[in-house]
């Protein structure tokens, strides 16, 4: 007798499972809320599309936090150099750069969103689009709002790839979770990942560097240092150096109010360096050019020091340490609309080891409505990949023990 499962959600996870299932035999009906598939994919594929990243297995699963552990057999079985692999047999060959990142060679996401598609479609796939789902009907099926009205359907099996909160005009707008919660399913509140904060930035300088780039600079948080780069905002501060530190400071503001991210601007120097250099006789020369001669620091650096530590400037030593650690006050964090990714979502504590509602069985969630959050830098992507793959498989196996 014929099966049948439904995805709900055409992202990196449900597409995903998609495949897992096709290459099984299973049938398979991929239902979305747009108009067309993978519309974040395509969107990361504006960066160039960081695919993964080409480090140790161990050293990846770090990534996840708390959630390493509910995650880590789906990664294992979809490590990086898997995602390599696969995409290499979709005809997209990798490459991967000076730190790690992964991306395809064209720097484009559609070609292998295309060939992805259009390997599912030969595979027997049957894509659904414009079908948002609106929970369940009154006999167990699946409902859904259309152009051509209200659509029932059942299935024997259905994985759920909704997305998160981030980026809802693409269509991750948590619009299912009061679904959820009316089934008594526990979700977490949704809150911005990897996302700017707001800092009070004087007028003057808001107005002055607002957009500008700080490059090679280490970032601070809870004694945590990693080297990396940001961008001053009219609002703030965000990139991808403040990114791998939004959860400390997103939990920070949350308990106290505020947090603070020490920069150090001159990081491949020490302090005791930076003293002797600050130290040279300062003549006539203006603090602007005496900062420029000896640490070679102007722009948006010198003057995030005025800005930020006015009262340090006159004292050699004082300045130093300020250079090399200096303090930023967040406030908070931005909304979770312009966020890259979302933390919350299903409670793993919801799921089975297979990633099954066990209070729905039969019925899946994976990607990233799950409540687990990673920094950039290919994690989030690769991830989801592999939990959609891992509810295909653990589909297929509840499929043959019914």
């Amino acid at each position: 007798m014929s099966v049948t499962v439904a995805i709900i959600g055409g992202g990196p996870a449900g597409l995903m499972a998609a495949e897992a299932l096709a290459r099984r035999g299973i049938a398979v009906d991929l239902y979305d809320s747009m108009p067309s598939l993978g519309r974040k994919f395509l969107m990361a594929g504006k960066s160039g599309l960081n695919l993964t990243h080409a480090e140790p297995v161990d050293r990846f699963l770090s990534r996840f936090g708390t959630a390493r552990p509910y995650l880590e057999n789906a990664i294992e079985h979809f490590p990086p150099n898997a995602v390599r692999e696969w995409a290499l047999a979709l005809g997209t060959k990798t490459f991967v750069g000076t730190s790690g990142h992964v991306f395809p060679k064209s720097m484009k996401a559609a070609p292998l969103l295309r060939a992805w598609i259009r390997e599912l479609r030969a595979r027997g796939v049957s894509v659904h689009v414009r079908h948002e789902w609106v929970g369940w009907d009154d006999v167990g099926g699946l409902a859904f709002a259309t152009p051509e009205g209200k659509k029932n359907v059942k299935a024997d099996a259905t994985i759920l790839a909704l997305g998160g909160a981030s980026w809802p005009q693409l269509g991750s707008d948590a619009s299912w979770v009061p679904y959820m919660k009316k089934a008594g399913i526990a979700v977490q509140p949704f809150e911005p990942a990897n996302c700017g904060f707001n800092i009070t930035w004087s007028d003057h300088f808001k107005e002055r560097f607002a957009g500008e780039p700080l490059k090679a600079v280490a970032l601070t948080t809870d004694d945590v240092r990693l080297n990396g780069e940001c961008v001053v905002t009219e609002y703030g501060i965000e990139g991808s150096g403040v990114y791998q530190h939004a959860r400390a400071l997103r939990e920070a503001i949350e308990e106290k109010g505020e947090a603070v991210l020490r920069l150090d601007l001159m990081p491949d120097v020490s302090l005791d360096k930076v003293i002797t250099r600050l130290s040279k006789p300062r003549g006539s020369k203006s603090f602007s050019n005496h900062l420029k001669k000896t640490v070679f620091l102007s722009g948006v650096k010198a003057n995030l020091l005025r800005e930020c530590a006015p009262d340090r400037l006159d004292d050699v030593e004082r300045l130093a340490e300020a250079i090399k650690s200096l303090p930023i006050k967040l406030t908070g964090a931005r909304p979770i609309e312009e966020a890259i990714s979302s933390a919350g979502g299903v409670a793993f504590e919801a799921l089975d080891e297979g990633f099954m509602l066990t209070s729905k069985p039969g019925t899946f969630c994976t990607g990233e409505m799950l409540n687990w959050e990673a920094p950039t830098g290919g994690y989030l992507l690769n991830a989801c990949m592999a939990l959609g793959r891992s509810c295909g498989v653990a589909a297929d196996s509840y499929l043959k023990s019914r």
